[in-house]
């Protein structure tokens, strides 16, 4: 049975809701892993906040994030972002876990160009079991990172501190994100994989969908079956394919429409429906986009 979810608003109440001393700065936070402990009572306590969070692992560090569970291996970070629900799992004794947590309040980046970009940034909404896995120099560079959020977090706040310290941290997601693209490409085998279970999904889901007269497939739908978050499953097919997603669920409908289109005698509209749309100028506009011909057009045509 769960328990409470633990909410922190602010920098201040996650500090005391995890016993630790008031923060320096009002909107922002990194914590040292190694001085956090909890006993078996705090196992099973649920954690969310309105911050985000970027965390650096090198140990075990047994939580779940969201409906997975993680077991933290050397050189892993994860990003979540506000009101997710991080699990407890199991105890942790002072000094057993080596890495970070960089904490930080929207407010903050709020008038800094990253308030804008963040929101583009697909990593801050995966699941735990897609992490980023690090090479000791990407450790290294993102350490080096948080050592200066940290001396800036000692110094006196002025005029010039928010501005700096959300350009530290812009720093640290640009890399992060470059460190995703590596990771993208070192496991195009697996990500074949994925492609083909994708393709496969597909065609099987428009056979049955005009049988069954179910709506379109969804991203959702081709995550779940891949084990994969929406935005994961997304970046991943446009690092391999360049076509998201949605393009690749658009392209299998599309398809599918060419083959009605040429071998029924069913109206324009009818055929829309038959693939789920509710509005046919949706469907003759998509239908043209991706062809450049109307649907009426490319019946006469072929």
């Amino acid at each position: 049975m769960y328990k409470p979810l633990i909410h922190s608003k602010s920098i201040a109440e996650l500090h005391k809701n995890m016993g630790l001393d008031s923060p320096s700065n009002p909107l922002i936070s990194i914590i040292d892993t190694k001085i956090l402990t909890y006993g078996r009572d705090a196992v099973g306590n649920r954690f969310s906040s309105d911050l985000y969070c970027v965390a650096m692992k090198d140990s075990n560090c047994g939580i779940d994030y969201g409906r997975n569970h993680y077991d933290f291996n050397e050189g892993v970070l994860i990003f979540t972002a506000p009101n997710q629900i991080i699990t407890l799992t199991k105890p942790q004794k002072i000094n057993e876990v080596e890495g970070w947590m960089l904490y930080f309040h929207p407010d903050l980046i709020r008038k800094h160009p990253l308030g804008k970009l963040i929101y583009k940034l697909s990593f801050f909404n995966y699941e735990v079991h897609e992490a980023l896995h690090l090479s000791k120099n990407e450790q290294r560079t993102l350490n080096q990172i948080s050592s200066l959020i940290s001396s800036e977090l000692s110094e006196r706040i002025d005029t010039h501190s928010q501005h700096v310290l959300a350009s530290h941290i812009e720093l640290m997601l640009s890399y992060s994100k470059r460190f995703y693209d590596r990771q993208f490409i070192t496991r195009s085998t697996n990500n074949l994989d994925v492609i083909s279970k994708v393709e496969q999904l597909l065609r099987t889901y428009m056979n049955d969908m005009i049988l069954y007269s179910e709506n379109p497939p969804t991203i959702k739908y081709l995550s779940d079956h891949c084990n994969l978050s929406p935005n994961y499953l997304s970046d991943l097919l446009s690092k391999e394919t360049g076509r998201s997603a949605l393009d690749h669920i658009n392209d299998a409908i599309i398809e599918k429409a060419k083959s009605i289109l040429l071998s029924t005698d069913d109206s324009i509209s009818g055929v829309a429906y038959s693939l789920g749309f509710n509005y046919p100028h949706y469907f003759s506009r998509l239908f043209k986009q991706k062809t450049g011909k109307s649907p009426t057009e490319y019946r006469q045509l072929n």
